[in-house]
């Protein structure tokens, strides 16, 4: 039995139907189910249902042979222990630094100004603004970044963006996009010497169906 670790939201969304061309399905409904182990059509797959920012952790450590994760926690967990074969160009959005409107962003780096970032994307943000010669104080939130600059907690924050809508509603303005953000399979690098047979079929759909999505 393999063990695949996905998130709820919009990864699983937009993986299932990946699944489903490979002729995999799930019998739960995960918005009434609390089953955090789900056994699919498939006898050699199964699913468990973990945080985004913890696939990583289950796949690196074994307790599931491979997972679907953003490049965005990817990039915050490291990649020890991983192997990214595939990017299947799901749940694209961007990586981006956003200020309060009427903020003066660029006069304020240029003038070598010391930021207060808030960002849950920590080693994003600091990386980004390090390229930048840009000295910042890293503030680590888990939600609501939009509120930071509306009650003076920070002058800019590093988040994911899609639609933008969000920003808008609360007076913000994206001002930089630091990288394109998609969801990528990521593999135990053990189970996948070890078990690459048994894995091959399901590695082969990913990557038939990333094809489909370019």
């Amino acid at each position: 039995m393999l063990t695949l670790a996905l998130s709820k939201g919009r990864i699983f969304e937009e993986t299932l139907p990946m699944l489903e061309r490979a002729g995999i399905t799930i019998s739960e409904d995960l918005e009434t189910s609390r089953k955090l182990i789900i056994p699919t059509s498939h006898p050699e797959l199964r699913i468990i249902i973990v945080r985004a920012s913890d696939v990583p952790t289950y796949v690196q450590f074994g307790a599931a042979d491979f997972g679907v994760a953003g490049k965005d926690v990817l990039i915050e967990n490291g990649f020890e222990g991983l192997y990214v074969p595939i990017d299947l160009r799901i749940a694209q959005c961007r990586m981006s630094v956003a200020v309060k409107e009427g903020f003066d962003y660029n006069s304020a780096v240029q003038m070598g100004a010391r930021l207060r970032v808030a960002s849950k994307y920590v080693k994003t943000a600091r990386d980004h603004f390090a390229t930048k010669g840009v000295h910042v104080d890293l503030i680590k939130l888990y939600g609501s970044m939009e509120l930071a600059p509306l009650v003076g907690l920070a002058d800019a924050i590093v988040d994911l963006v899609s639609s933008g809508n969000t920003l808008k509603a609360n007076q913000l303005v994206e001002v930089e996009n630091i990288m394109s953000i998609s969801a990528h399979l990521i593999v135990n690098q053990a189970a996948h010497k070890r078990r690459r047979a048994q894995m091959q079929f399901f590695l082969d759909a990913f990557a038939a169906a990333a094809t489909l999505s370019n």
